[in-house]
C-alpha cells in the first residue's frame, strides 16, 4: 500500500507561513558547513567594518527575498518537477541566509529591520511569476540568479582585502547561484522579455541601496 500523502492547499499554506516566520523573524540552520568556518578572522578597522557589514547585510536580504520568491513560485507551479526544482534550490538558498546571518554577528551587526516587507513583495512577485506558467517560471528562476550573480561580482570587489571570511561565503553562495541558472535552464526555462530583465534590475538596485543602511 502506498503510504505517501500528497500535500493539501493547506498544508502547502502553513508550511509557506512557517518558512515565512522562520525566514524573517527566526534562525534557519544551514545543512552544508559555513565556507568561512576555516577562514582566520582578521580585525578589520571601523569603516572597513561597517562597509562589510552593509554589504553582507545586501546579501541577507537577497536570501530573504529568494526564500520568499522560491516558495511563491513553488505555491502556483503546475508540474511536481518543477516545484521540486524550485524547493531544492530553497533549500540551498536557506544555507546561504544562514551564512549571511553568521557573518553579521561575527561583524556586530543585524540583518535589515526591513526584511518583513522584502518578504512579502518578493513572496507576491513569485506567485505572479509563477501563474504565468512553468516555463516563464523557471525563466524567472534564471534571471534572478544571473542578476545575484552579478552583484556577488561586484560585492566580491568591494570588500576590504582583509575580509577573506565574508569572500569564502560569497565565492560559495556565487556557485551555487549559477548552479541555480543552468539547471533552470535546462529545465526548459523561457527567457524573459523586456522590459521584465531592467524591471527586475532597477528593483534591485533600489533594494541594494537601502538595505545596505537599514
Amino acid at each position: 500500500m502506498d503510504t505517501t500523502r500528497q500535500l493539501t492547499p493547506l498544508d502547502r499554506f502553513l508550511n509557506d507561513t512557517q518558512r515565512a516566520l522562520d525566514t524573517v523573524f527566526g534562525a534557519p540552520g544551514a545543512q552544508r558547513p559555513n565556507p568561512s568556518r576555516d577562514v582566520a578572522q582578521i580585525e578589520l578597522d571601523d569603516t572597513e567594518r561597517r562597509h562589510a557589514s552593509g554589504l553582507m547585510r545586501i546579501n541577507h536580504v537577497g536570501e530573504v527575498c529568494a526564500q520568499a520568491l522560491y516558495c511563491g513560485q513553488a505555491a502556483v507551479a503546475r508540474d511536481e518537477t518543477t516545484r521540486a526544482h524550485l524547493l531544492a534550490a530553497a533549500q540551498e538558498e536557506t544555507d546561504h541566509l544562514a551564512w549571511c546571518a553568521d557573518r553579521l554577528r561575527e561583524l556586530d551587526s543585524r540583518p535589515s529591520l526591513l526584511n518583513p516587507v522584502w518578504y512579502a513583495g518578493s513572496f507576491a512577485i513569485g506567485a505572479l511569476a509563477g501563474l504565468r506558467g512553468d516555463g516563464w517560471n523557471l525563466g524567472f528562476v534564471v534571471e534572478t540568479e544571473r542578476q545575484v550573480e552579478a552583484h556577488i561580482d561586484e560585492h566580491l570587489d568591494s570588500l576590504p582585502p582583509a575580509d577573506a571570511r565574508s569572500r569564502a561565503i560569497l565565492e560559495v553562495m556565487k556557485a551555487d547561484e549559477a548552479r541555480h541558472a543552468d539547471h533552470a535552464e535546462a529545465a526548459g526555462a523561457r527567457v524573459l522579455p523586456q522590459p521584465v530583465p531592467t524591471l527586475m534590475a532597477a528593483a534591485s538596485k533600489v533594494m541594494k541601496a537601502v538595505a545596505y543602511r537599514i
